[in-house]
């Protein structure tokens, strides 16, 4: 074996095993293992995650499934009607963030008070469809029209009908004729709030109608003559 030239080192190399040990020129050399680092941090960390997403699912479920027990229309109800026992109900329905649903418990709030519009059986009911006050409302005026019952419809009137009010002065000469012009130049437009079914001593069956304030004193004054006939537009249920 030659030496090795002057300014050269000579390390020998260890021969790693495939058992992890060292072989060398002397005995084999068995290299120690690395202890497993343990981070408890982390894991509490991990544990702590998947806590919070079963709770955030467990709460996205439940608000997405709360049913409630809130009042439901049975009956149909004209606006401005008054709401009775028969007309209301209940019903369970899952019921979203920001709906103004009326809760079951408050069905003797409700009992009594007004439709502010028409109600059909079905509707959710809300505090939007309800009043506390009777018609007339602001900017509106009540008139009774006293009429002869053959001026009525066969079928009746009911509150929420929407009528027009028109002048019938007839021909001159006729019965019931005026040489006056009527009060009412024109149709004008109004609401049943209330007819009676049968007629009063005086023969007469009264309807109540609203209608704008500024038509009021004309409708008045035509009724007073009794020279005007109801055209029905729409029914009001």
């Amino acid at each position: 074996m030659k030496a090795p030239r002057v300014g050269t080192s000579y390390l020998p190399q260890a021969d790693s095993g495939y058992n992890g040990t060292i072989r060398q020129n002397g005995p084999s050399v068995q290299l120690a293992r690395l202890p497993r680092r343990r981070r408890p941090g982390m894991i509490a960390l991990a544990v702590a995650l998947v806590g919070a997403g079963v709770l955030a699912s467990t709460a996205v479920y439940t608000a997405t499934n709360t049913r409630v027990s809130v009042l439901v229309v049975t009956a149909p109800v004209p606006q401005g009607g008054v709401i009775t026992s028969v007309d209301i109900g209940t019903a369970s329905v899952s019921a979203g963030p920001g709906v103004q649903l009326i809760p079951a418990s408050e069905t003797h709030q409700v009992i009594g008070q007004i439709a502010g519009s028409a109600l059909h059986p079905g509707m959710l009911l809300t505090a939007a469809e309800l009043t506390s006050l009777s018609p007339p409302a602001k900017g509106e005026v009540l008139v009774a029209l006293p009429m002869r019952p053959s001026g009525v419809p066969a079928s009746g009137l009911a509150p929420g009908d929407r009528v027009l009010v028109v002048a019938t002065p007839g021909e001159q000469g006729q019965a019931g004729s005026s040489s006056s012009p009527p009060a009412l130049a024109t149709p004008v437009s109004g609401v049943v709030v209330a007819a009676n079914r049968g007629a009063n001593a005086d023969g007469f069956l009264v309807v109540d109608i609203v209608v704008a304030i500024a038509d009021g004193p004309a409708v008045a004054q035509q009724a007073s003559t009794g020279q005007f006939a109801l055209i029905v537009v729409a029914r009001g249920s």
